[in-house]
């Protein structure tokens, strides 16, 4: 007799509807896993970077990548114009104070000089004969002096023998008058010319002494028109190496043109382009030392900003040991101020953004959240923190300028 067989019902693991439920479940885990929450980003624990910030020493200094430059350049520059005629020294050479470079030839000029000259000469010869005239007049005017002094000294004698004659009666009143009043005429006559005399040695020194000035003039005058000449020849400024030195024979040169420069030879200093950071911080009188030893001060600090950068210049004040050349670049460390304890993170990429904020990571590594600070003093190791972060804190230093939000995923 046929009987009903029960079926018996398949175990839950082989239940296809409910394995594509956990199927799906697991998907939507892994998947909401893997998307980031809204305002954060997922990043590889492998692309970052991360450093402690501590309270510690701060190093306030500045390196730089100076050039050497001469001390001291002094342009070559042309007196008077015309054109290139000699050349006596060639570029990069070794020349003193004074020393002919180049001779250029102007015809006008010359033919001026000869027309100045010769009108000076002219005067020079009308002052000379103004001054003999006065000497001339100096001369006779001594001479009748002279010959007044002797006409009353002549007179006097004459007076003495008729008063002798007429005091032993040889002579009479009247005959002893006569002599009388021509020692009178000659006493009168000889002051006069003793008077005129004085009167004209005034007036003649006082001519004299304009003469003298303007022959002095004259002089300077026709110095100055022969040196037009000496002009023509360009010489060197100072000592030193001859650089930029490139006139060519037949070459016509105006007044003013430059002709190159003289840099000191053996003297150096060094100039540094510095980021536009430290505008404010780099100062005249501040010391750098270079890797080689070398102390240096800050001379110079040229303001104007360029492509970001200001150019700072800096002296020796004692050499390094080996030898320098003009282009060669030092690693130089200018010291900004003293070292002083302050809260300290690790310089990087993350400055890049301003150094407003930074990613803290949280104590179990696996999140970092943005954090606003405020930054002060930095060095190519160092930034100072003055708000935002406390000793003990971990941060981001990689460049994050690609993260979106204010949370990071560490995976």
């Amino acid at each position: 007799m046929d009987r009903r067989v029960e079926r018996k019902r398949a175990p839950l693991w082989r239940d296809k509807r409910l394995l594509i439920a956990l199927a799906v479940v697991a998907i939507g885990i892994v998947g909401w896993r893997a998307i980031p929450a809204s305002g954060s980003t997922n990043v590889d624990a492998g692309d970052i970077q991360t450093g402690e910030v501590t309270r510690a020493a701060f190093d306030d200094y500045l390196p730089v990548r100076a050039s050497v430059v001469p001390a001291t350049t002094t342009l070559v520059g042309v007196m008077s114009g015309g054109q290139v005629e000699d050349l006596f020294v060639q570029d990069g050479a070794l020349v003193t104070k004074g020393q002919p470079l180049a001779r250029l030839a102007n015809p006008d000029l010359e033919l001026t000089v000869l027309s100045q000259e010769a009108h000076i000469a002219s005067q020079l010869g009308g002052v000379a004969g103004e001054n003999l005239a006065i000497q001339r007049s100096r001369v006779d005017r001594a001479g009748q002096v002279a010959a007044a002094e002797y006409d009353l000294v002549r007179a006097r004698r004459e007076l003495d023998i008729r008063q002798q004659l007429h005091d032993k009666g040889f002579v009479s009143d009247a005959g002893v008058k006569s002599y009388q009043e021509e020692v009178d005429y000659q006493s009168q006559r000889l002051a006069q010319l003793q008077s005129g005399r004085a009167a004209e040695a005034g007036i003649t020194a006082r001519q004299g002494q304009m003469l003298d000035a303007t022959r002095a003039r004259l002089q300077s005058n026709l110095t100055a028109v022969r040196g037009s000449l000496d002009a023509l020849t360009i010489r060197a400024p100072m000592a030193g190496r001859l650089t930029n030195f490139t006139l060519q024979p037949g070459q016509t040169l105006a007044p003013g043109d430059p002709a190159g420069q003289v840099d000191s030879e053996g003297a150096w200093k060094l100039e540094a382009d510095v980021d536009e950071y430290y505008l404010g911080r780099v100062e005249v009188g501040q010391k750098a030392a270079t890797s080689g030893g070398a102390t240096l001060t800050v001379s110079k600090v040229l303001p104007t900003v360029t492509d970001g950068r200001f150019r700072g210049e800096l002296t020796f004040e004692q050499l390094p040991k080996q030898d320098l050349n003009r282009g060669q670049t030092l690693d130089v460390r200018i010291t900004l101020g003293a070292a002083k304890p302050a809260l300290i993170a690790p310089a990087g990429g993350w400055l890049t953004e301003g150094g407003s904020s930074v990613f803290v990571v949280d104590p179990d590594g696996k999140h970092a959240h943005r954090v606003a600070i405020t930054i002060g003093r930095r060095n190519p190791r160092q930034v100072e923190i003055l708000s935002g972060l406390e000793p003990g804190q971990r941060i981001v230093t990689s460049n994050l300028a690609r993260v979106k939000g204010d949370t990071i995923n560490i995976r």
